[in-house]
């Protein structure tokens, strides 16, 4: 057996990991980043990719899935394989095609495309509207699209709410196809796409044997099984941390997460400001105005989909909306983090929200 053979099993099992990884990288495709990670004496072993406009991340306990690696690599290659489907900005995609063409006759879609769209269209029923992923032009409208917000006029913004309504979609079950009722109806999978794409990676791990990792899509979309082997006996589940939408870079909300999907959406980082106001990229799809009276939202649901899905929903609902909806569902629980009077002293709002230790703010 070689050298490099040697190296790379004991690299991936998490053997003197940082003595091999030199070694073992040059072996790796160059559009990988692997990495061990060690935390209290435990190696975790770190994938990740670029992809969908953020770093998608695979966390795996070194040394306790030897085809963990091998599984997690081809995880990402699908995820690479999704956003080439999914995505609105490649004439060659799937769902840019349905785009295109699906307003003159239907379009057969492939199959687990069309089980997240009929899924995309329940959350549409079930959130009153709040979820839509026909909310394109409005992005378009506001001039998120291009990144250089601006205010619409009024006859833009009719314009835009026009095509808008997930009621415009006709999904044919029986043929596979989905129609658009009038040209420039469109499907923008941007609030779902990323969860979804984490949940077909736990699909193809956990049908290889491996069921204790964490991965993520830019850390706000998450989704965790089995445990993170700490050596302790009480081990439960994967930490978690939610950023502090007052104070960028800090940490406010910390958990444990046991084979669930955490989404988390804001505004941080995607706003602009005209005649004193701030508006952020997060739409109502109802009014096609930006959603106002919430600074950040977390979800945990079975699904990462999901997850991403009501995080942007419950933004747009508030609390009164977001409790409504988790009243009816035990297995979804929400986080609201709201303005309150009182500067950087937000208002929390918890639904099926048990044993959540919120971080103590930070000493500025």
């Amino acid at each position: 057996m070689s050298a490099r053979h040697n190296s790379r099993r004991d690299f991936l099992r998490g053997k003197a990991a940082r003595d091999v990884v030199t070694d073992w990288l040059d072996a790796v495709p160059s559009t990988l980043d692997v990495s061990p990670v060690e935390t209290a004496g435990r190696y975790l072993i770190s994938l990740k990719r670029r992809a969908m406009a953020c770093d998608f991340v695979v966390l795996l306990n070194a040394g306790q899935h030897n085809a963990g690696p091998t599984l997690a690599m081809q995880a990402l290659d699908l995820i690479e394989e999704l956003e080439a489907q999914l995505t609105i900005y490649r004439d060659s995609s799937e769902v840019l095609e349905i785009n295109c063409t699906a307003a003159e006759r239907p379009v057969v879609v492939e199959e687990r495309l069309f089980e997240l769209l009929q899924r995309a269209v329940a959350l549409h029923r079930d959130t009153q509207g709040a979820y839509d992923i026909t909310a394109g032009p409005l992005s378009k409208a506001w001039g998120f699209f291009r990144r250089q917000g601006e205010v619409p006029n009024e006859a833009a913004l009719a314009e835009a709410l026009a095509k808008v309504g997930s009621e415009k979609l006709t999904l044919d079950a029986e043929r596979q196809t989905i129609a658009l009722a009038q040209p420039g109806v469109e499907l923008n999978l941007g609030a779902i796409g990323k969860g979804y794409a984490l949940d077909r990676c736990a699909e193809l791990l956990l049908e290889g044997g491996v069921d204790n990792f964490l991965i993520h899509g830019g850390q706000s979309s998450i989704l965790a099984r089995g445990a993170r082997a700490t050596g302790r006996p009480d081990e439960q589940g994967w930490s978690i941390s939610i950023g502090d939408p007052l104070r960028p870079g800090k940490s406010m909300l910390e958990f444990p997460v046991v084979d669930r999907a955490v989404g988390t959406s804001g505004t941080q980082f995607q706003f602009f400001r005209h005649a004193g106001e701030r508006y952020g990229h997060i739409i109502d799809p109802r009014t096609g105005w930006p959603a106002k009276g919430v600074l950040s939202c977390t979800v945990l649901a079975p699904t990462a989909a999901e997850a991403d899905a009501l995080s942007t929903a419950f933004f747009i609902l508030g609390p009164e909306g977001a409790e409504a909806y988790c009243a009816a569902r035990p297995e979804t629980a929400a986080l609201l983090v709201c303005p309150s009077n009182k500067p950087g002293e937000p208002i929390v709002h918890r639904f099926n929200w048990a044993s959540v230790e919120l971080a103590k703010p930070p000493n500025d």
